[in-house]
């Protein structure tokens, strides 16, 4: 068929470009500031991309517009829609669904899924998951919300063979990043609730969208409407949830009702356990070793993430220490502790320290908050720590977790923090962290403010979950000395 994709440079919606194309579909989409990487990744596959909503995309005729959650039936100040494509579409009565549906049913129906959902941490458990996986020879398919290092893109289709491995179940494997967050304007439900899991993660729960969910209770029932979702246990059954076992909301999203097989992580009591450092520990199963996972990651965020994904590979028949050797090899993220550069400080002393940039995709207060903790414990209680984030998520926007920055921020030496649109006082919610906090109304102001204060042997972490204004490659040129910027005369 034909597909037309609205709001195609998610990543959520490029991923699934990119499975319909390698499906053999004509794959064609729009989106409102085109943008790279999706845009080149998109291109290099032959789909033609397609600037802003216009209704003149009606005369494309696909045989089904996939209508991204990015698409509303806004209005603009003058009253005009800001999407005259959508408005089109409606007044025409042509095909539409949403993109977690139509991926449900060209894609997910007849497979083994483990989705992998909770506030933290999706997209690098789903990446250790899949990598998990195709190490053991399963060729999964899989749809991670990022750039995992393992493969060469964020989407495949994987094998249609049956496992390989003794035990395995004779399904083709797809792992996905199970999102709560909303379909489509038409469909108010969670994307997960269209997958259809057979396993299940559920790394934590927290508040977040508050543009979308009125507390934690309306996402715990979320969750347990996703439970709903799983086959049951017993002799017949081959659903299994695995769930945090440090986490009280998740306790109370089980409570309301689980009718599959249970695995549970993290907690001295549970299942799925840990003895020792999160970048080199002991991983055990009712309190028997059955792996030892070392690696280049830090903090115990990741230690957690790595026992979930164990677990999830465990029920489709990867053995604990198989899992555990693939974790060795596993290469994260883009965008989680990515190394920008380490550069020397221009007119600092011969010999000095060098600066060294990091890039990470947290954004929320207790992924702020984890992230520092895991470099802090990284580089030792010395290591000076300038953190730079922007509150940029539609929750961070309406101010719902500002009281929250003092805590995020605990063990960062200094704080800068992008103001720029917000709609709150930064410098009030802030106020806890005394002398120690900066804020800045443009990316200008802010690399103005860290050249002022920054000294060699720092550490400079960029914490966002959108490109930052560059603020990474803007602050790695004006640190280094100048014979060795680009294009600097030799």
């Amino acid at each position: 068929m034909h597909i037309h994709i609205l709001g195609v440079c998610g990543t959520f919606m490029g991923g699934l470009a990119v499975l319909a194309r390698a499906a053999g579909h004509r794959v064609t989409g729009c989106d409102a500031g085109v943008y790279p990487p999706m845009s080149d990744q998109l291109r290099e596959l032959g789909i033609e991309l397609i600037e802003g909503y216009g209704a003149e995309q009606l005369a494309i005729a696909p045989d089904v517009f996939v209508v991204g959650n990015v698409v509303s039936r806004s209005l603009k100040p003058d009253g005009s829609p800001r999407f005259p494509l959508m408005e089109a579409i409606l007044d025409s009565g042509a095909c539409y669904t949403s993109g977690p549906q139509w991926l449900a049913e060209h894609v997910l129906r007849g497979r083994h899924v483990l989705a992998v959902a909770g506030t933290h941490g999706k997209t690098t458990t789903t990446a250790m998951l899949a990598w998990i996986l195709e190490d053991a020879g399963l060729q999964p398919g899989f749809l991670i919300g990022g750039v995992p290092l393992n493969f060469d893109r964020s989407a495949r289709l994987g094998s249609n063979a049956s496992g390989v491995l003794p035990g395995a179940r004779r399904n083709s494997f797809f792992v996905i990043e199970a999102d709560e967050y909303d379909t489509a304007f038409f469909d108010k439900r969670s994307k997960f609730l269209h997958y259809r899991p057979r396993t299940v993660v559920l790394n934590n729960l927290e508040f977040d969208h508050a543009d979308i969910f009125d507390d934690l209770g309306a996402i715990e029932k979320q969750f347990n409407h996703l439970l709903r979702t799983v086959p049951g246990a017993g002799p017949n059954g081959s659903g299994r949830v695995i769930v945090n076992g440090l986490e009280e909301s998740l306790s109370r999203v089980l409570h309301a009702g689980c009718w599959s097989e249970l695995r549970s992580f993290g907690a001295s009591a549970s299942d799925f356990s840990a003895i020792g450092e999160p970048h080199g520990f002991q991983v055990l199963y009712r309190g028997d070793q059955v792996g030892q996972v070392q690696w280049t990651l830090d903090g115990v965020h990741n230690q957690l993430n790595a026992l979930a994904a164990i677990a999830a590979a465990e029920h489709v028949g990867v053995d604990p220490q198989a899992s555990a050797r693939s974790l060795a090899r596993f290469q994260n993220v883009r965008r989680r502790m990515e190394l920008r550069g380490s550069v020397p400080m221009h007119g600092a002393p011969s010999g000095s320290a060098k600066v060294t940039v990091y890039d990470d995709f947290a954004h929320h207060p207790t992924a702020i908050r984890t992230t520092v903790d895991g470099l802090r414990r990284r580089l030792g209680p010395d290591a000076r720590i300038l953190a730079l984030f922007e509150p940029r998520t539609n929750t961070m926007k309406l101010g719902a977790m500002k009281a929250r920055l003092p805590w995020s921020l605990e063990q960062v030496d200094l704080a800068f923090c992008h103001a720029g649109g917000l709609g709150w006082d930064a410098r009030a919610a802030l106020a806890d962290l005394g002398d120690r906090a900066c804020v800045a109304d443009t990316i200008d102001d802010m690399v103005r403010q860290v050249m002022a204060a920054v000294q060699p042997g720092d550490h400079i972490l960029c914490m966002s979950n959108g490109g930052f204004g560059a603020v990474h490659s803007r602050l790695l040129a004006a640190l280094q000395p100048a014979q060795t910027r680009p294009g600097a005369a030799s």
